[in-house]
């Protein structure tokens, strides 16, 4: 180890009780979190919140700080959906020397073993804990999320993605023997003795190709598995929201270097817009993982190209909502409408088809059309965003231009039942911010209703009935994917049916929401993301063979 340097053994010392209770939470699903979602002072002290703020705003128009190979010129590509000046600078990835630096940091960190490992990973958890606020600043102003959201999705949300990932890498390894003295009895004579070790071996260097929407919380789980399992990583950020996974990167290699490790073994790869990095890198004989978050497009095109690679894509799905009746017919329609507004639609989990039998369906409060419930739900998502600084906090700004051309093509689609509108907001004169657009189409309609409109657009779709709805649930997850679907029922039979249904399509169902639980939402050590069983994933986040892919055991043995 270098001077100054952390003994490694100490990280895995200091946090033996959190990989604990993680490794604990992933068996039991249940509710269990080391980093608090709060953004109060009352939490993280008073002093956090301004410090994060100033740590943000020293980036701005500045190059950011990190030493790593090549990259003599920098990049300048972000812009805030919020219409503040960004211009932070990065390095300017060379594939050669980012392929050939990762690749010379492998055995060091393959033979760290699988506890070093483990602790450096949650220091560099607990370290980007600690700089939660300065990320959510630097979430908000490149993926458009409100501040609140980007503190939570983008900090401590994200943070527990990656200690989920940590915490399944570390257990698929250690539970297992690492060296054993290997003795069969015979018939006559000595026993056969041997002495056998055995090896986590990782598969190479790792790619984690970030989003613009949510660029830790999608790419934390990827980033930590392959760490935690001994794979260098090469994280290559969205032109448009780099400084997040920067920030990550600069903290990971500072951790890397105080246990004696070279920092090299996480590196970032900046680029220049269009210039199609990613592609370039995943077919790369060095690149034997990869982790993609983004369009379905360049995500069945890794697929498909990226052989040598054990290749992870969350792409774009229709999550589809059945209602065929409800107890609670105004919370129904509260939380609808909350799911189809939150980040203005701009998650991979909102609701785009809403399926409602023609007849209309019975509630609490009697019978309601198809044009009712339609007209309902409107009123609700209106109600939710009529004052302006509640709805600025719930729509935050939109992330890119093809989610406004999308918005702005949506009322040629079928009948309006809501439409979009602008909202200036009290803070930042220069945001785009929009509420959601809700059309009818008929059944008919597959090819409107049946692919992705991403964004704050939903189809409502009358279906012959509910076990029609339920029809077109299954064969519209399963042809073009989904990561969430919903159903709304009191009758026992239906739910039933319902599940059957998701469990024939490959996606999660949520049932009956009404209150403070959103079907867009998903809790870390509890809640799968993804299923790897429909179009829209190749795998979940977080779950044993989202980790167990990017290692084999390799033994040797000799007599004892």
């Amino acid at each position: 180890m270098s001077q100054g340097s952390t003994n490694p053994s100490e990280f895995f010392a200091r946090h033996r009780d959190t990989l604990k209770e993680a490794v604990a939470a992933v068996h039991g699903r249940y509710h269990w979190s080391p980093y608090p979602e709060s953004p109060s002072p009352k939490v993280y002290g008073p002093e956090a919140g301004p410090e994060g703020q100033a740590a943000f705003e020293r980036y701005l128009g500045a190059d950011f700080p990190l030493d790593q190979p090549g990259g003599g010129d920098r990049v300048v590509t972000e812009r805030s959906p919020y219409g503040i000046a960004l211009g932070t600078g990065y390095p300017h990835a060379d594939v050669d020397t980012l392929l050939s630096a990762a690749t010379a940091a492998l055995p060091r960190w393959r033979d760290a073993g699988a506890e070093v490992r483990a602790g450096v990973c949650l220091e560099i958890l607990h370290r980007l804990n600690r700089r939660s606020f300065e990320i959510a600043h630097a979430v908000q102003h490149t993926s458009g999320q409100a501040f609140v959201m980007a503190f939570q999705a983008g900090g401590p949300q994200a943070q527990d993605r990656g200690l989920e990932a940590v915490a399944y890498g570390y257990d698929l390894i250690a539970r297992y023997a690492g060296a054993v003295r290997w003795e069969k009895p015979q018939r006559k004579g000595d026993p056969l003795v041997l002495q056998k070790r055995f090896h986590a071996v990782p598969r190479g260097v790792a790619l984690v190709i970030g989003c613009n929407t949510f660029p830790t919380w999608n790419s934390y789980p990827g980033l930590f598995a392959s760490l935690v399992t001994g794979n260098p990583v090469i994280v290559k950020p969205h032109p448009r929201a780099v400084l997040p996974l920067a920030i990550t990167v600069a903290v990971a290699r500072e951790v890397l270097a105080e246990a004696g490790y070279d920092p090299d073994t996480v590196l970032l790869a900046a680029e220049q817009p269009d210039e199609r990095l990613a592609a370039t890198l995943a077919v790369r004989p060095e690149v034997r993982i990869i982790d993609y978050t983004g369009s379905t497009e360049f995500g069945d095109w890794l697929e498909r190209n990226a052989p040598q690679a054990f290749v992870n894509t969350e792409k774009a799905g229709v999550n589809p909502v059945v209602i065929d009746s409800t107890d609670d017919y105004a919370g129904m329609l509260g939380n609808l409408a909350f799911s189809l507004s939150l980040y203005s639609g701009q998650m991979c989990t909102t609701p785009q088809n809403i399926f409602v039998p023609r007849a209309g369906i019975t509630t609490d409060e009697g019978h309601r059309s198809v044009e009712q419930v339609g007209a309902d739900l409107a009123a609700a998502v209106d109600r939710l965003l009529g004052d302006t600084a509640r709805a600025t906090g719930v729509l935050g700004a939109i992330a890119n231009d093809a989610v406004l051309a999308r918005l702005e093509e949506a009322g040629g689609l079928g009948e309006v039942l809501l439409a979009s509108r602008s909202v200036a907001h009290p803070d930042f004169a220069g945001a785009t911010v929009r509420t959601p657009a809700i059309i009818r189409v008929g059944a008919d309609r597959r090819d409107v209703y049946g692919r992705e409109h991403f964004g704050p657009i939903a189809f409502l779709v009358p279906a012959a009935d509910t076990g029609d709805a339920l029809r077109l649930l299954r064969e519209t997850v399963s042809e073009r994917g989904a990561l969430t679907a919903a159903v709304y029922t009191r009758e026992a039979d239906v739910l039933t049916a319902a599940e059957r249904a998701a469990l024939d399509a490959g996606v999660h169902l949520s049932a009956n929401l009404t209150g403070q639980v959103f079907v867009n939402q998903s809790a870390a050590f509890s809640d799968y993301h993804g299923t790897g069983a429909n179009p829209a994933a190749t795998a979940a986040l977080t779950d044993p063979r989202f980790v167990a892919g990017r290692f084999t055991f390799v033994q040797s043995r000799r007599p004892a």
